[in-house]
């Protein structure tokens, strides 16, 4: 396993069951872990809204999410907070290895 794949494997392991996709789980959390490494602690909910629209427009190029950052309302913005933590943390503890 290559240290991107690593990565994302630590991402997917701070979110709870629930929050985590059925369907091509690893190919987002690859793009998480990009975040991880550019952003690391600074990462936003806005860039863990563009990493997921970039995987949505493979996965359902028509969902209803898939719009710019501030079209999205205060509810649905929230929604990727979770992501940004589990981010944040993945980010933290590479770090410290």
């Amino acid at each position: 396993m290559n240290y991107i794949e690593v990565l994302a494997k630590k991402i997917e392991s701070e979110l709870d069951e629930a929050s985590r996709p059925s369907e091509r789980g690893p190919e987002l959390y690859k793009l998480y872990a990009l975040l991880a490494l550019i952003k690391g602690p600074n990462v936003t909910l806005r860039d863990v809204h563009d990493a997921w629209s970039v995987w949505m427009s493979e996965t359902d190029p028509a969902h209803r999410a898939l719009i710019p950052f501030d079209e999205l309302d205060t509810a649905k913005r929230e929604e990727d907070r979770p992501y940004a933590e589990a981010i944040r943390r993945a980010a933290s503890a590479a770090s410290r290895s």
